[in-house]
Order: structure tokens, then sequence, then C-alpha cells
């Protein structure tokens, strides 16, 4: 097995263990309100354990979910067969979407974006896949704004990067979506502690449109 196939199983299976008591928490709610706008043909990147596909309204026709850990795709494969829409689980990453030019109608990215090794990229990628009118819908940990909190998620992330399968927990997630050319149209910010003892790390759930 390739050195990045046993790096990616092993965040999977920890992160199908903390996932859910995360969702718990509070992520669940989260998730919920996430996907309330979808309709349409909606792809979802970095499905995980499949924590969305109850959520989803009816709203939605179908959903291509796309999952690369082997681990948490199987437990998404489990999930879609109880999900209340048409739910299509496949290997993929959000730096290649297997969709073609404008042909989705809505973008789902829940605590993806933190993970993924180019973020510029993925965001292109969301760009092109989105119809004109089209939405990104997205749940996101991000970057401190209080400054001493934002200095020592700086220093953290190189290590952190390595131990969490590539997340990167200072990233100005919103400013990348604008930059990437998508119109922010509502964001909420919020503090939330994923597991007990845990501090209250900066959270943003909000609405981006394509032109």
């Amino acid at each position: 097995m390739p050195e990045t196939t046993r790096r990616e199983s092993s965040f999977g299976r920890s992160y199908a263990r903390v996932g859910p008591r995360m969702d718990a928490r509070g992520a669940a709610e989260h998730r919920r309100r996430l996907v309330a706008p979808a309709h349409g043909f909606v792809i979802e990147i970095g499905a995980g354990y499949g924590a969305t596909f109850p959520f989803y309204p009816s709203t939605v026709s179908s959903v291509l979910a796309l999952e690369p850990d082997p681990t948490l795709r199987a437990l998404a494969l489990a999930a879609a067969g109880k999900a209340p829409v048409p739910v299509t689980v496949r290997e993929g990453v959000a730096e290649a979407l297997p969709a073609a030019d404008a042909s989705a109608d809505v973008v789902v990215s829940s605590l993806v974006l933190c993970n993924v090794a180019d973020p510029s990229v993925a965001l292109a990628e969301v760009v092109r896949v989105l119809r004109p009118g089209g939405l990104l819908l997205f749940y996101e940990h991000v970057r401190s704004a209080h400054r001493l909190l934002g200095a020592a998620e700086d220093l953290l992330t190189p290590l952190w990067a390595r131990l969490a399968g590539g997340c990167h927990p200072n990233r100005d997630t919103a400013a990348m979506i604008a930059g990437a050319g998508l119109s922010v149209q509502g964001i909420e910010r919020f503090g939330f502690s994923v597991l007990p003892g845990n501090p209250r790390l900066a959270h943003v759930l909000g609405v981006a449109g394509k032109s």
C-alpha cells in the first residue's frame, strides 16, 4: 500500500470515530443548515462518511458525492442507501471534479477546504462545474480573527497538518472563495468546540454564487 494511502486510511479511521461525536455536539445541525438551500444536481466534495446525506431536501434531484479515503468512502456508500435523495458515491478529489463544465446547480463543501492540498485549484474546479447562478454551500473551520489565536494557529499548522490528514486550521476560506471569483452572498461566523475540553475554534457557514 502506498504511503499516502496508508496516511489517508489512518485519518479516515480516526475521523470515522470522531465525526459522530462532533455531530452530536452540534455539527449535525450545522450540516442540516448547510444543505437547506441545495437543489437540482449537487456535487459534494469530500463527503466523508456521508454525514450530510440525511439532510438533503427534496428540492435536490441527485447528489454526486466524492470521497478519496477508502474507509470513509465505504461508510458513505452505506449512508447513501438511507439518504432521502439519490446519492452516488465515487472516489474523487476536489482538485479534479469528474463533471462537465457548468453542469452542477450546487457544490457542497463540509469541513473539506481545510484539507485539500491546493484550495485554489479546488475552487477553480468548483467555479468550472457550477452553472451560471449556481451555488457553493460551505461549512468550514477557519483561522481565528483573534490576533493571538490566529498566530498560534499559524505556528501549529505545519505539525497539525502532518498529524490530521492535511488539515490547515489557519486558512481564510471565505477570502479564498471570494478570490476564486465567487460572490459570497451570506456568511455566519461562530465558535464551535468539536469535542469536550477542546477550545471553541472559528467556523464559517455560508453561501457563495457564480455569476
